[in-house]
């Protein structure tokens, strides 16, 4: 870093502002183009947007599953298809949303593109690894693929032994298949970890690191820690299947309760890994328009790592009617609930930051509204759950199916929705049609709670989950979630039409269309290749709204290119020091 005037008390760095250009004449879409060009790219912007292609594909795959599942309840006995493609169905709506879908969905897709740009780098720290991740999600979706199609599976998505260890199908491919997306998971963690540490802009210290950032890092941790044991599960099963060996299957002298303890020892805190990323997600969009800095920051930053730690120990409340010892019960019942606290925390945080705020009712803050309401049904009743008297009766029940929507798509979904509408005008440079964005918001909301509030009401009453056939008094009930499933999917149709058509006819985006403090938002849309013609400079944190934009456009002026104006000098005492860490 080249410094004007350096002593014991004061730095002086010479900076420059930098205006985004308004109409840039190339961006990382046009230096390189040509299919092969996307297929050997090490540009995190081009990843991003091919994992996204990707997890959009699978995610209509899933939803049609989802579609025909609750087509066939809609009479208590067959419809329009069999037993056995009915539970073929519903295993794979579950494996393809939540391997394919919601595990990489915010981090991969979203994350990956905006991450060095809000941290101020070129690029990740292992832009090659990055590409490697990619081809690895996208080997093990082929597999997965491959699986359904030679065979199927019809074990549920946790694949629960001893039936995954006997029963036909393709069940060793299929978890082939997810062992080797678990890698993708690990090597995105360790490269988004690695970027964090090392790649941040001058001046810009953990305190003024953005909040998705810090969600970011803690869905990375969780990635490089818990996904192991699934891969080591995984392969447990197929070594099984294949060579025969007792460790699961009782008739082999196995045990399938150490398969569960295995198995939700991964996929509980992967269920932080779906959502902890949607909570930055919020973070950034509640600031951007409720003009207001956020409110305890630090709270909503320690928070996400809280989670991160206590996620990892209550895996056995999935678990209380599997004959576990009570005072096991009793401990993870407290720990379910201690788990709540930081995320209530970050509830109120977010309430509060839009106190008195400046409010803007765009797209993206209609859809965290959304995630403010169906997160909270999900979150509160699953404190229901923890509660070991209620969970006996609850149990398998579609009280849990319904609950584990609230929380994945009300939550996850509602705030991976936001942050795409938010982020879209920054990846596309192309402005999406607000007015279908907000009716589309709107019937999804809608739609959702059709389909998911009935199966509380069915559950409570004692409707076990995965069934095929039912007594007729659930029948309202069902018909009722399969209308509200119709009206969901057209919503999620409204918003791929709207967005692809942005792509064609859309309205050029400005480079800071929400008026962000933000660092992404502070070059062109879309951005040129490397991000940034120069090495940018931090003074203020990323949601200090009472500061002056030209505050957030500073680098180096040591810099020859860009769109500089005036130099400035900026004094950092003790207190604000510039530097890279």
């Amino acid at each position: 870093m080249d410094t004007a005037e350096t002593n014991s008390t004061l730095k002086k760095i010479q900076v420059q502002r930098f205006k985004p250009e308004s109409d840039p004449k190339e961006t990382y879409m046009t230096e390189e183009t040509g299919i092969w060009s996307w297929l050997t790219t090490v540009d995190h912007k081009k990843i991003g947007i091919m994992y996204l292609a990707s997890i959009t594909f699978f995610f209509f795959v899933g939803g049609l599953m989802a579609l025909m599942i609750r087509t066939e309840l809609w009479t208590p006995a067959k419809t329009f298809i069999e037993a056995n493609t009915y539970n073929q169905l519903f295993t794979l709506h579950g494996s393809i949303m939540i391997f394919l879908f919601l595990v990489p969905s915010v981090p991969a897709a979203l994350g990956n593109f905006i991450l060095p740009l809000q941290l101020g780098a070129k690029d990740v720290a292992f832009p090659r690894l990055n590409l490697l991740s990619y081809y690895l999600y996208l080997t093990g979706a082929f597999i997965a693929i491959f699986a359904i199609l030679n065979g199927g599976i019809d074990t549920g998505w946790t694949f629960y032994t001893p039936y995954s260890s006997t029963t036909g199908g393709a069940v060793t491919t299929m978890t082939f298949g997810i062992f080797v997306i678990g890698f993708s998971s690990i090597l995105t963690g360790v490269n988004f970890i690695t970027t964090i540490h090392k790649m941040r802009a001058p001046g810009m210290t953990w305190d003024k690191l953005p909040l998705f950032c810090w969600g970011l890092y803690a869905t990375s941790i969780i990635q490089i820690l818990a996904t192991p044991v699934l891969a080591i599960t995984l392969a447990l099963v197929a070594m099984e299947r294949i060579l025969g060996i007792g460790i699961f299957d009782p008739a082999l002298g196995g045990d399938p309760v150490l398969y569960q303890h295995f198995f939700w020892f991964y996929s509980h805190p992967a269920v932080y890994i779906m959502i902890v990323p949607g909570f930055g997600v919020v973070s950034e969009v509640i600031t951007t328009f409720s003009r207001k800095h956020i409110f305890g920051y630090w709270a909503i930053a320690i928070s996400s790592l809280s989670i991160a730690f206590i996620g990892f120990l209550v895996w056995g409340h999935h678990m209380f009617v599997s004959g576990q010892a009570a005072l096991a019960s009793m401990v993870f019942s407290f720990l379910t609930f201690l788990v709540g606290i930081p995320t209530g925390i970050k509830m109120f945080n977010w309430t509060a930051t839009l106190y008195k705020g400046s409010i803007d009712l765009k797209s993206p803050l209609l859809y965290i509204f959304g995630f403010f309401f169906l997160f909270l049904v999900g979150g509160l009743t699953g404190i229901v759950l923890a509660s070991i008297a209620l969970d006996v009766h609850l149990h398998d029940t579609y009280y849990v199916v319904a609950h584990f929507h609230f929380v994945m798509v009300g939550g996850m979904v509602m705030a991976f929705l936001a942050g795409l509408h938010y982020w879209w005008p920054k990846i596309t440079g192309k402005m999406y049609n607000e007015m279908m964005a907000k009716i589309a918001c709107g019937i999804i909301f809608v739609g959702f709670n059709v389909t998911f509030l009935p199966q509380f009401v069915m559950g409570a009453q004692g409707m076990p989950r995965r069934y095929f056939n039912y007594i007729e008094q659930f029948q309202p009930f069902h018909q009722i979630s399969t209308v509200g499933s119709y009206i969901l999917g057209f919503g999620f149709v409204m918003v791929f039409f709207y967005l692809v058509k942005s792509l064609f006819r859309g309205e050029k985006a400005p480079a800071n269309p929400w008026g962000s403090r933000a660092l992404e938002w502070q070059v062109a849309s879309p951005p040129p290749l490397h991000n940034f013609h120069h090495t940018p400079v931090i003074v203020n944190g990323p949601y200090d709204y009472h500061k002056p934009m030209e505050e957030f456009q500073l680098g180096l002026a040591s810099s020859g290119n860009g769109h500089g104006e005036s130099n400035v000098e900026v004094d950092s005492s003790d207190e604000e020091q510039i530097h890279a860490e």
